[in-house]
């Protein structure tokens, strides 16, 4: 995917892999992606990670983390019910329960003291490498609000599952989260298993690809 984006630098794929130019105000998101992608990949240790993704965090208003919030609802209105009830608390949890816990270690000067290095680097580094085209890949051009068409909100999934897979070294999705078929996120001890986290590798910017849960073995 990264040679594809180097050689057309204002186009983007579809999640259906089809390529579309980029508007003006895309191609410079997608160059300050790049930039935060460099700084992501200069980390070492976990906590210098976690203050670089601090950093960016930081840099979300209150109006945007609103506009995130909508967003987020509005995809789990649409799911049936009772299963958007019961996966609310969890998608929630894994967007802006994380938000508040990075905010909380960089506040308290956590990351000063994390020296341990990033657990999977080359894991880590493919994560990166995604970030470019993962960024343009969804499929919303049907979207009418333009506040939510906009990659500096997609980042900040990027952003949060960043932090959780690579400094907390947790599964992207949250433990307990259910999903269809009543299997969920479990925790075994230290080990964590999830039942779909071999099963998006067709999708090449779901989180799952990069996610350090084990994969539960099927019923």
């Amino acid at each position: 995917m990264e040679s594809n984006s180097n050689n057309n630098q204002g186009a983007a794929l579809t999640e259906k892999g089809e390529s579309v130019e980029l508007p003006e105000n895309h191609m410079r998101a997608r160059r300050v992606i790049r930039e935060i992608v460099v700084q992501l990949t200069s980390a070492r240790t976990k906590g210098e990670l976690g203050a670089i993704l601090a950093r960016e965090i930081l840099g979300y208003s209150m109006f945007d983390l609103q506009i995130i919030g909508g967003r987020l609802n509005i995809e789990i209105d649409s799911l049936p019910s009772p299963y958007r009830e019961s996966i609310r608390p969890y998608f929630r949890e894994q967007l802006f329960g994380k938000h508040h816990h990075l905010l909380a270690l960089h506040y308290s000067g956590a990351f000063d003291r994390m020296t341990a290095p990033v657990q999977d680097p080359e894991t880590f580094r493919k994560f990166c490498e995604m970030l470019p085209e993962g960024c343009f890949a969804w499929d919303d051009s049907s979207e009418r609000n333009p506040y939510f068409r906009n990659p500096k909100n997609r980042i900040f999934y990027y952003l949060i599952a960043a932090f959780t897979m690579f400094v907390l070294d947790e599964p992207g999705h949250p433990v307990g989260m259910p999903f269809p078929g009543g299997f969920s996120v479990e925790q075994r001890g230290k080990d964590y298993y999830c039942l779909i986290r071999d099963k998006e590798k067709e999708v090449f910017y779901s989180i799952c690809n990069f996610c350090p849960a084990h994969q539960t073995e099927d019923p």
